[in-house]
């Protein structure tokens, strides 16, 4: 099932950059893409409905893990184009007041759901069972009114609050990205006598950046990895589009999730192996 699932989140990626070529980004694309998803989550319900899960592990990974890849996704565009369709005419200082108040919706689901953010982010699981088992919902987790509206026979109580997580993380490097298109004009350029551009691929530098980050390298951590990748863009002459959508496809790989830092240490010591030999 959950080889079916991960067929599925390929294919609708692979749909949604096909759209997203011929369309561009607008009201209509988020439309069809929103369609889109639906469709596929709609083929996801029926396969589940239809085959059973082998066993207990097999469903919590399906409902922790594989479907909220696909639904963050409907939550984000449903959420994008909401916020593009009523965003307000007015001049910058209205906008930029918009797109904050969006922010802080986001801000507010963060405060709301802290313990459970917190187990999700450290990749807990003592409460597994209760959280990604359909049927065995515990009224004391602070269940939000959505799960008992929900279909039970393809829902636990907590996979949808996984999948808006995804999606808030989206949400906020839309919104923060938008708030840097509009102030960008204010930071002061950068100057450079020589050009240096990356010809490895995009995922490599996303996975490189995300590894230097956790690693503190910059600022002891202490600043925003959005921050860093506009950088390493300006600096190296690439644009790394959406790289959070490229680092969860690293992250949900299930063999050689750092392959590009895997082949740097093997270059490096084989490099070092034949200096010591000359």
């Amino acid at each position: 099932m959950n080889k079916y699932c991960k067929e599925i989140n390929q294919s609708l990626n692979e749909e949604i950059n096909e759209l997203t070529t011929e369309i561009g980004n607008s009201l209509v694309l988020y439309e069809k893409i929103i369609d889109l998803i639906v469709k596929k989550i709609v083929q996801l319900k029926l396969s589940v409905l239809k085959h059973h899960f082998r066993d207990t592990q097999e469903e919590i990974n399906f409902f922790k893990n594989s479907k909220p890849n696909v639904l963050s996704k409907l939550i984000y565009y449903n959420a994008i184009y909401k916020i593009e369709a009523k965003k307000p005419y007015g001049g910058e200082k209205v906008t930029e007041e918009y797109l904050n108040n969006e922010l802080l919706k986001i801000k507010n689901f963060f405060d709301n759901n802290l313990e459970f953010y917190k187990y999700y982010r450290t990749n807990s699981t003592y409460l597994d069972d209760k959280y990604f088992v359909r049927g065995k919902h515990d009224i004391k987790l602070s269940l939000d009114t959505y799960y008992f509206e929900s279909d039970h026979s393809f829902s636990t109580s907590h996979d949808y609050k996984v999948a808006k997580i995804i999606a808030n993380d989206l949400i906020q490097v839309y919104l923060e990205d938008q708030l840097y298109n509009m102030n960008k004009h204010l930071l002061p350029k950068l100057s450079s006598t020589i050009s240096v551009n990356w010809t490895a691929s995009k995922t490599a530098m996303i996975e490189m950046l995300y590894a230097l980050h956790y690693q503190g390298v910059f600022d002891n951590g202490n600043i925003d990895i959005r921050l860093i990748a506009k950088h390493f863009e300006n600096t190296f002459n690439i644009d790394l589009g959406d790289f959070y959508h490229t680092y969860l496809e690293l992250k949900n790989r299930k063999v050689n999730r750092t392959k590009f830092l895997d082949s740097l240490r093997e270059g490096l010591t084989r490099k070092m192996d034949e200096q010591d030999e000359k």
